[in-house]
């Protein structure tokens, strides 16, 4: 029987898992989704995912694929899944029938990640653990304009992680937004593809522009400088969510 290559759009709460891939010290959402399937086939697969989300972080759109010989509608896949996923903090989103040549991660050409701040005195309840709490007031509009010297291409050691596997450091932000509404402030980014932690240091390095310790002008020189110690500390993986994974074809 030849096996039906699945794509799979998931969303995911992060804070309970030690990431996307498996890991020893503790339940990953690979794990989750790869005994879903075992569960409901009997078939042992391997997941592959557009983004290695790391612990603590979201996600409202995260790609898979997997490999399936048990025969299936999309509905019934997505659905059955969901069934076994319940009350693990999974939800298979949409179930596609793609071509073997289809690679979740390799056939991306763009992925989107949002950062949430809640900028507010009191201390966070309902969004605990979704976003970061900064009690101290931000000026969001200087934040933004920060935000647009990381536009485009750029060497981005100085907001890279020093494990970082990537070849390169070079990237390209096509997008990079902040706004606020209310006690929010929203950093939006889209690019093919990012550095590890590279929007967790974004965020944390726009927070000392908001606080008013850095000039707009010294995100510029952050990126000059090609040093990760030149940049703002890593904002944490609770108030980031990836969005959304593109590629050829989609609308």
């Amino acid at each position: 029987m030849t096996a039906t290559r699945w794509k799979l759009t998931l969303e995911y709460d992060g804070g309970r898992f030690v990431g996307w891939q498996r890991q020893d010290n503790g339940p990953s959402v690979q794990q989750a989704l790869e005994e879903a399937v075992a569960q409901l086939s009997g078939e042992r697969v391997t997941a592959q995912a557009a983004g290695r989300t790391d612990s603590g972080v979201h996600a409202l759109g995260q790609v898979a694929h997997l490999d399936l010989e048990k025969p299936m509608n999309p509905g019934k896949l997505r659905d059955a899944l969901n069934h076994f996923l319940r009350e693990r903090g999974v939800a298979v989103l949409a179930a596609e029938a793609v071509s073997g040549d289809f690679h979740a991660r390799f056939s991306a050409t763009a992925r989107g990640y949002l950062y949430r701040i809640i900028n507010r005195r009191p201390p966070l309840v309902l969004e605990r653990g979704r976003a970061w709490w900064v009690p101290r007031p931000l000026d969001a509009d200087a934040m933004a304009q920060g935000a647009q010297h990381l536009l485009g291409r750029h060497d981005f050691t100085s907001f890279r992680a020093s494990e970082c596997q990537a070849n390169s450091p070079v990237k390209t932000l096509d997008v990079l937004a902040v706004a606020r509404t209310g006690e929010e402030i929203r950093i939006t980014a889209a690019a093919r593809s990012f550095l590890h932690h590279q929007m967790r240091n974004i965020a944390g390095t726009l927070k000392l522009v908001g606080e008013g310790k850095w000039h707009p002008d010294d995100v510029a020189r952050a990126l000059a400088a090609r040093d990760r110690s030149a940049a703002g500390p890593t904002a944490p993986a609770a108030g980031l969510y990836l969005t959304h994974v593109r590629y050829d074809g989609d609308t």
